[in-house]
């Protein structure tokens, strides 16, 4: 069985959406094809409450154009932006890197930090935390200077910032796991593991691989009340497609 995947960079920096496609496909089995894209219209890079929410609508139209061409999509943003939304307009799997991440890290480790981007993207990241329901596990948020487009531009300048961060998060907040809280820094894990005491979690990988499963366990995401389909009513402004309810979806 095929299966497809679809990783969707909410951002539209096409080197990260490349980095993505990637190391999706590396951690992934030999029948899973996958599709990297960045939406046509949004932020070059999602560092605030404003990026993150100018980003929701290019992510759900890339899964309300392809829902039936996938068997699964990936929201590849560690804010995992409109990832609820995103999982109501589609029955199929929709796999967040930020939740991804955390899961795979609250399974290695009694405690997890993340280490991530700039100081100001702090509230957000742990607006994520808490929002996952592992604020308890998390052993800390730290920052560095690093903007989303320097951790795919200048990797071993990421690789020592994030070092430097990880390190402090193991020796003086006692995390026993590192998550890494930015899609541009897949394939950074494998460095700095090999000079930390703790597994580093590749948040892209995680995804890929916890995507792949739910496909092949033949899961689809409930629809029972939460995740149900919009209702149907008037929006003004948006296209045809984005209009749900019985009398729209089922022509």
């Amino acid at each position: 069985m095929t299966i497809r995947i679809k990783a969707i960079n909410p951002n539209t920096t096409l080197e990260m959406t490349e980095n993505i496609g990637r190391q999706v496909r590396r951690y992934t089995s030999d029948d899973v094809e996958v599709e990297a894209v960045s939406p046509e219209r949004g932020p070059i890079s999602i560092e605030s409450y404003y990026d993150d929410f100018l980003a929701v609508p290019g992510v759900l139209e890339e899964i309300i154009d392809d829902e039936a061409e996938f068997d699964a999509f990936i929201n590849a943003c560690w804010g995992d932006p409109g990832i609820d939304a995103c999982r109501e307009v589609t029955e199929k799997p929709v796999v967040g890197i930020a939740e991804a991440s955390m899961y795979v890290a609250n399974m290695l480790g009694a405690k997890f930090s993340v280490a991530t981007i700039l100081p100001r993207a702090r509230d957000f990241i742990e607006d994520r935390v808490r929002t996952t329901g592992l604020w308890g596990q998390c052993a800390s948020v730290r920052c560095t200077d690093l903007t989303v487009v320097e951790t795919e531009e200048t990797r071993d300048a990421a690789t020592e910032a994030l070092y430097d961060a990880a390190q402090r998060a193991v020796e003086e907040d006692g995390a026993e796991a590192i998550c890494l809280g930015c899609a541009g820094m897949g394939g950074l894990d494998e460095p700095l593991e090999d000079r930390l005491p703790v597994p580093v979690i590749d948040s892209v990988a995680a995804a890929g691989v916890i995507t792949e499963g739910m496909v092949r366990l033949d899961k689809a995401t409930s629809k029972v009340m939460t995740y149900k389909q919009p209702e149907s009513k008037e929006l003004k402004g948006y296209p045809e497609k984005f209009q749900f309810g019985a009398e729209s979806r089922e022509d």
